[in-house]
């Protein structure tokens, strides 16, 4: 599905250039739920960015089922990022003034979708996600478990191809991290969605079936979880932190 080929992101003058990422390559198959880990300043982030479009890339090629989207028109991306990707981010950006259903059915709003077609959309991805009982309450009116369900139904509704999630936990409690994950890895089971995660936390990065590992702006290393249950997963996922020496506290 996604294939980021030699990536490189660079910020600054010819005199002052930081180098974000520096040839980064791996492929995404259809299906698969990534975690992207490393230290503040590997690029991570920069690396979500540059798959979300929200960010250029300096050199190399992303290609979404097949097309190039580095490459892509400025005109074209708003429509590209609201039909082709899903969002979830720490911070939730809900709108606190349109209601839980409104917020999941916006993107199909935009798109000039058939109201009732929207509807069952809303209805059927909030039943999915347990979420179906709060649709006609606002986001101030909800907890934070339950306003992520609601940015992952957001994410999904419209049968994007991929999600990128931000950090999906930082601002959650541990129990709605746990809720959150788990609901992620349903998607993805259940529901064949591609996820790819940018985290700093080993808990979260063990539900992924494949962990990226960053630093200064290359790949480090990979994991793959395999047959393997998440508790051994995890444990692997601290052995590589561990081989980061000093990132490993900014890491955990």
């Amino acid at each position: 599905m996604l294939q980021v080929k030699n990536i490189e992101k660079y910020y600054g003058s010819k005199n002052n250039v930081t180098r974000a990422l520096d040839c980064v390559s791996f492929d995404v198959a259809d299906g698969e739920f990534i975690a992207i880990m490393g230290a503040s300043g590997s690029g991570k982030t920069t690396l979500l960015n540059c798959v979300a479009t929200i960010d250029t890339v300096s050199a190399g090629d992303i290609l979404l089922d097949g097309e190039n989207i580095a490459d892509l028109p400025s005109r074209e991306l708003a429509r590209f990022r609201r039909e082709r990707l899903g969002f979830v981010f720490q911070d939730f950006n809900l709108l606190d003034t349109l209601t839980v259903e409104e917020n999941i059915g916006l993107a199909m709003a935009l798109n000039h979708a058939d109201p009732a077609s929207v509807r069952r959309r809303v209805e059927d991805m909030a039943e999915k996600l347990g979420i179906a009982d709060i649709l006609e309450k606002f986001p101030y009116q909800i907890s934070g478990g339950q306003r992520q369900r609601t940015a992952c139904a957001r994410a999904m509704v419209a049968g994007q191809s991929l999600l990128l999630a931000d950090e999906p936990t930082g601002a959650l409690d541990s129990r709605a991290s746990k809720n959150l994950l788990e609901v992620l890895t349903a998607l993805n089971r259940n529901m064949g969605a591609t996820i790819l995660m940018v985290t700093h936390d080993a808990y979260s990065a063990s539900y992924a079936g494949r962990v990226l590992f960053l630093k200064d702006g290359r790949v480090f290393n990979e994991l793959l979880r395999g047959e393997r249950g998440r508790a051994a997963f995890y444990h692997e996922i601290l052995d590589v932190l561990a081989l980061l020496g000093g990132d490993v506290s900014d890491v955990l």
